[in-house]
């Protein structure tokens, strides 16, 4: 899987950006930085002023490639679940057995990211704190329904929509496969996120990991 995926060009919706950053050295450079900085400041003190003094570059310039912060981590999350949506294809492409893959898939949406180093410009285990952390912000907006039919979120509902599919081929029968695939990827965020700032709400530890919690949950609902 790892050659496979060196060789993934993966492709944004174009309504997120002015221009492509993936075609442009500063483009890049935004990209990487926006990332590690975001993640040391969090996503409300984030500014296009800061990120061009990081990258020592004109927050004039960062403009001609995002109109807006927003949808600059909209871009981001959107680059994450595409390079997450291409893993599980890789890894279930030749599983036959349906339980097998769905364990597989639960695992790649759960388990804690290691960086991809085919992928410099992109920081897979730092983007991975962002999705925990500020992911819930590109949704819960006023302008969700409208993005949502830009096709903003298309590439996060086709993650949940693989594993609906998994679902179903395990049990046909279970009449909420789109509830609990989303509560898979959504609850496992939640987790991981309750492990790193309130750890008294959660079983979840470095050694006790959201995918064996969700694995055992949905082959008790399942099987």
């Amino acid at each position: 899987m790892h050659n496979l995926l060196s060789n993934l060009k993966i492709t944004i919706n174009d309504k997120l950006y002015v221009k492509n950053p993936e075609t442009s050295e500063l483009g890049l450079n935004i990209l990487k930085n926006s990332i590690l900085l975001i993640d040391e400041i969090g996503f409300d003190a984030f500014t296009f002023k800061k990120l061009g003094e990081r990258i020592q570059s004109n927050e004039s310039s960062i403009y001609r490639y995002f109109e807006n912060k927003h949808k600059l981590l909209v871009y981001l999350t959107s680059w994450y679940w595409s390079w997450m949506e291409y893993r599980m294809a890789f890894a279930t492409i030749n599983v036959s057995n349906p339980i097998e893959k769905l364990e597989k898939a639960i695992k790649l949406v759960t388990e804690n990211i290691i960086d991809d180093n085919t992928t410099p410009h992109i920081n897979e285990e730092v983007l991975s704190r962002i999705i925990v952390e500020e992911f819930t912000k590109t949704l819960m907006t006023k302008e969700v329904d409208n993005e949502n039919k830009e096709g903003f979120f298309l590439v996060y509902k086709r993650v949940i929509n693989r594993i609906i599919d998994i679902i179903k081929e395990v049990n046909p029968n279970y009449p909420y496969a789109k509830s609990l695939a989303s509560s898979i990827v959504e609850g496992s965020l939640h987790q991981h996120f309750l492990k790193n700032h309130l750890k008294t709400i959660t079983n979840l530890s470095e050694k006790e990991c959201a995918t064996d919690f969700y694995t055992d949950m949905a082959k008790k609902i399942l099987l």
